[in-house]
């Protein structure tokens, strides 16, 4: 959005790609008055929500959520804030943080908390983009003639339940890997791609076996993926070929290309580069700090 309101037009001329924020300060963002002054009419907002400095959560509902756990979702007491999603089914809801926040260490250091069947979840580090459009008469009318006892009585209550399974993570995350901007040249990487498709295909899971929580299934595939891919890398590197971390992920992003459907989702960026690699370096760094903590 800056780059767009300090002078991009349509014949601007890129040395790369159009991307969007790839710095979370001043050099990408901008604040919302600023944005207001420069396009008043702007249909949505994106916030990167940091909950542990911002003191706020967002509650994401989403489309397929029964309406009877939505309408016990949007009785919840402190929402600040609530709108339509993009799809215009689904509820954004902003809140304070929970008092008991800290009390899940596993939790708070979490980006996102999602039911378990993908019905809804918390931001708690991330992107919300927000509609600016609020809940219709017809909505509040039914939130507010709802009678029977709610399932969840606070934000404490809600968080409780799903902060109470979270597990440690290994501290490691996609920026502790570094790729380059296309993919570099990695010897025998065609032969490896190939070797680890044939070698995983069988044992892939199905997304029913995740509710079709597609990022949990994604992940689930490139975890598999990885598996396979070590023995190959292990084999060449044993002829004295050294890959790095950066590399692995290329590797494994190709592979997962070949097996993942296209969904709209894959055409964001986050950390400067798509969407599946990025979830690539993701579980590399998770995977390789996990190996040196066993060492």
């Amino acid at each position: 959005m800056r780059h767009l309101i300090d002078g991009c037009t349509s014949s601007c001329r890129h040395a790369g790609p159009l991307r969007g924020a790839f710095a979370l300060d001043e050099t990408c963002l901008l604040t919302l008055d600023e944005l207001t002054a420069a396009v008043p009419n702007a249909a949505n907002t994106a916030f990167y929500l940091q909950a542990q400095t911002d003191g706020l959560i967002v509650l994401d509902i989403e489309p397929d959520c029964p309406t009877r756990i939505a309408t016990d979702l949007l009785r919840l007491p402190d929402i600040l804030y609530s709108e339509l999603s993009m799809s215009g089914r689904g509820f954004h809801l902003v809140m304070p943080m929970p008092e008991n926040f800290h009390d899940f260490p596993a939790a708070a250091g979490k980006r996102v908390l999602r039911e378990e069947h993908g019905w809804y979840e918390l931001l708690l580090d991330h992107w919300a983009t927000f509609t600016r459009r609020p809940l219709p008469d017809h909505i509040v009318a039914h939130i507010g003639a709802a009678t029977a006892a709610p399932a969840f009585t606070s934000i404490e209550d809600l968080y409780t339940q799903l902060a109470a399974t979270a597990r440690e993570s290994s501290g490691a995350s996609a920026t502790a890997v570094d790729t380059a901007e296309n993919m570099p040249d990695i010897l025998y990487s065609q032969t490896i791609i190939e070797q680890t498709l044939t070698s995983a295909r069988h044992q892939l899971r199905d997304p029913g076996d995740f509710n079709h929580d597609m990022s949990r299934w994604e992940f689930s595939v490139l975890a598999s993926l990885y598996g396979w891919m070590r023995t190959q890398l292990l084999a060449y590197s044993a002829l004295g070929v050294e890959y790095s971390a950066g590399d692995t992920a290329w590797l494994l992003y190709k592979a997962a290309l070949d097996v993942i459907p296209p969904r709209p989702k894959h055409n964001q960026r986050r950390n400067g580069r798509p969407f599946l690699l990025d979830r690539a370096a993701a579980l590399v760094a998770d995977r390789e700090a996990s190996s040196s903590s066993a060492d």
